[in-house]
């Protein structure tokens, strides 16, 4: 039997901790318009932080799916961006320490993985652990962004906003190592809960900052965590302006936003609609729009560089 503690190392200096919350995204799954990379890398950059687990990469991750980047210099190799798995110890506005676990998704030994997440969860005392991703919608980001929470049991859904409401029944889709943990974990009767943003589809593969946004809310929200938010709110509101600029100087794109802004008004009206697509209206399909925003956003690129 193999012992989950090996799986990580634990600073030997943390200071006692009393229920912190563990926040939690790894790079690799379904992340719609970057949502929860951008919302992790923010509250880092803006927050104290260090890091004092180390999880054992080598171990976890599978070298030649996604090859790490080596630099080649003249005659000899002179750096290598070596992936790492690790908990953060950091401080939010008001001083209240809590956890936050980034890094690449694991994949082999999930559910040892899974076990070695509890041992550190047990060790530091953590209340509750929380996890946020986009997923692709066919919503305008011209509304407000949707969220469908889910949680290991129902008082942790509890004040949650949206909770019970969203668009999906029981679904079947591919797993990820953030849901195992909230399933296995909440088996043993762990408080888990997380945020899935409803992301525009024409926008699932670009840098979404709005939907960052909208996830450190709900997790404030829930966790009573209090995040700077001032400069990713404003770095969301000069996407919007720059995707606006974008729909007015291209009539089918204006008719296709106002298309998916029809069928979300007529969802979110009738409860008898049962998704997303609430009438039957001649649109051009997301890939076909995000490519155009794709187009736009590399000519930003080559305009600001």
């Amino acid at each position: 039997m193999f012992d989950p503690t090996d799986l990580y190392r634990l600073d030997d200096d943390i200071p006692e901790l009393t229920d912190p919350v563990l926040l939690y995204h790894f790079e690799g799954f379904v992340d719609a318009g970057a949502t929860g990379r951008l919302a992790m890398a923010h509250l880092l950059a803006k927050l104290e932080h260090r890091v004092i687990v180390k999880f054992d990469h080598d171990r976890l991750l599978d070298y030649r799916s996604r090859r790490p980047i080596m630099i080649f210099d003249t005659d000899r190799w002179v750096d290598c961006d070596t992936p790492s798995l690790v908990i953060h110890l950091v401080r939010d506005l008001e001083g209240t320490p809590f956890l936050l676990m980034t890094g690449p998704e694991p994949d082999r030994e999930w559910e040892l993985f899974v076990k070695a997440v509890r041992s550190v969860s047990d060790r530091l005392g953590v209340s509750r652990l929380v996890t946020a991703h986009g997923i692709p919608m066919a919503v305008p980001h011209t509304r407000p962004l949707g969220l469908t929470p889910h949680g290991s049991k129902p008082e942790v859904l509890e004040n949650v906003a949206g909770a019970g409401t969203g668009p999906f029944g029981r679904v079947q889709v591919p797993g990820s190592a953030a849901a195992l943990i909230e399933y296995r974990l909440g088996a043993e009767g762990y408080d888990a809960l997380g945020f899935a943003v409803h992301v525009p589809h024409y926008l699932a593969q670009a840098e979404y900052p709005q939907a960052a946004v909208t996830a450190l809310d709900a997790i404030s929200l829930s966790t009573g965590l209090i995040f700077p938010m001032d400069e990713l709110r404003a770095v969301a509101e000069t996407t919007t302006a720059e995707i606006q600029e974008q729909i007015q100087a291209s009539e089918e794109l204006a008719t296709a936003i106002k298309g998916l802004e029809q069928q979300y008004d007529a969802f979110t009206a009738g409860t008898q609609r049962q998704n997303l697509i609430a009438e039957n209206i001649p649109m051009p399909t997301g890939e076909e729009l995000a490519a155009q925003f794709e187009r736009f956003l590399a000519e930003r690129d080559e305009r600001d560089s």
